[in-house]
């Protein structure tokens, strides 16, 4: 198991692009499944998530190719309609290829996904999106065999809970549909947009990506494109978080600001500077930061879920006392006992935390408990006092491309420890 080690207390300065977004790529990337021809996507980070979507395109016949961050998809045609178990339990953005196999043969069988343990993440709006598009969803012993009989047909699906992965899934089935679509109550996410974005130009009919309601005009076919993934709003809030406890100066480059509308506000109650000019964001923290009242997750355009984690180790070395709620995922907070074994004063009670600002943290031993809790414990790293050992990187290696390197970049003293023989970890064991 490999480990980052950060010896904190070190004031980040300088510039930094932020990669292209996991939770955009992913989708896209599922989409070009449904597509005649040739994709070429564009700023498509090099994560394990991504290297395992690769593999499970190449599983159902596709033909793919990464230069840089550059992956070009040649959908040959095949009609594999299984992805194996192994791939699914790999991470939990698996099961959005559903809609996309179900768009193109018809039929698909899939098992639970796998991932991060962050709290049920049931798939239930997933299949009640495929059944009101005319499937049949039968459970063969932890299987899910999912088929359209009598191909995929258009409907109105209304769902109780903007849910991000059934709102891709639902539009991916229904491009391919007949008749037409109307999806309520979707999911209002950028990542969202993107992917409709990218339909279109491959010649889908959306309409009314980023709001509550999308319709989709089914069509017979899609032709290939070349499309650019947005950049990671998490990833920006990450390194927006790291700047900010360790009383640093950067400016973060390759950004849509419009996309941290809910985040960047409250760095400015903590008392940072934060100045916005067209992709880029300088912000320029104070020696100590100020307590942020209360943060509440929420759907887009609300308070992301993802960056709540990176906000916690925040509110740790602010003066005050901050309230955190996680209206999201019920086990989010699997990072905070870990915050605690380097000083942080934070009191749980269900979804809820209270954070009491101490004036530093200590390094300390710790574990990295999914995505974006290890990612809060490297923020936390490097303002804490002495070395910091984060243990179990791979989960942080599904979301952040280079993260060591960018850090240092930025001036912190952080490395990766290897294994005995001289090689990194591979973060898709």
């Amino acid at each position: 198991m490999s480990a980052f080690v950060i010896n904190g207390g070190r004031r980040l300065s300088g510039s930094l692009a932020v990669q292209g977004s996991k939770n955009s790529a992913l989708p896209i990337l599922a989409a070009t499944l449904l597509v005649h021809g040739e994709c070429v996507i564009h700023n498509c980070p090099a994560l394990s998530d991504t290297d395992c979507t690769i593999r499970i395109l190449k599983e159902l016949g596709c033909k793919v190719m990464r230069s840089g961050n550059t992956v070009t998809v040649q959908n040959s045609g095949s009609n594999v309609f299984e992805i194996p178990e192994n791939l699914m339990r790999e991470m939990r953005s698996s099961v959005v290829f559903l809609g996309a196999i179900l768009g193109k043969c018809g039929k698909a069988i899939i098992s639970a996904p796998g991932g991060c343990e962050i709290g049920l993440r049931p798939i239930d709006l997933h299949l009640y999106a495929m059944k009101r598009l005319g499937v049949t969803v039968d459970d063969n012993y932890g299987k899910l065999v999912c088929e359209a009989k009598e191909g995929l047909r258009g409907s109105k699906i209304t769902f109780s809970f903007p849910s991000v992965g059934a709102t891709e899934n639902a539009v991916l089935a229904a491009v391919r549909a007949k008749g037409n679509t109307t999806i309520v109550n979707c999911a209002r996410e950028p990542e969202i947009i993107d992917l409709c974005d990218f339909l279109n130009k491959c010649g889908a009919r959306i309409n009314g990506a980023g709001e509550s309601i999308i319709t989709i005009e089914g069509v017979a076919s899609l032709k290939g494109c070349e499309h650019n993934v947005i950049c990671d709003r998490i990833a920006a809030a990450t390194y927006l978080t790291a700047i900010a406890v360790t009383g640093g100066d950067v400016e973060i480059c390759n950004t849509v600001p419009g996309h941290l509308s809910s985040v960047l506000p409250l760095l400015e109650e903590a008392g940072c500077e934060v100045r916005v000019r067209c992709k880029n964001i300088r912000i320029k923290a104070p020696r100590r930061l100020n307590r942020i009242d209360k943060i509440i997750t929420q759907p887009y355009p609300g308070f992301p879920t993802d960056a709540q984690a990176v906000f916690t180790a925040l509110a740790t070395v602010a003066q005050g006392t901050t309230v955190i709620v996680e209206n999201i995922f019920e086990s989010r907070l699997k990072h905070v006992p870990e915050l605690v074994r380097m000083g942080a004063r934070i009191r749980t009670e269900g979804r809820v935390a209270v954070v009491e600002g101490v004036e530093r943290l200590y390094g300390a031993d710790v574990f990295s408990p999914d995505l974006r809790g290890g990612a809060a414990l490297v923020v936390a790293g490097l303002c804490a006092n002495g070395e910091t050992v984060v243990k179990n990187t791979r989960f942080i290696d599904r979301g952040y491309e280079d993260f060591e390197d960018n850090l240092c970049v930025l001036n912190a003293d952080i490395y990766r420890k290897v294994k005995k023989d001289g090689r990194k970890e591979n973060p898709e064991k």
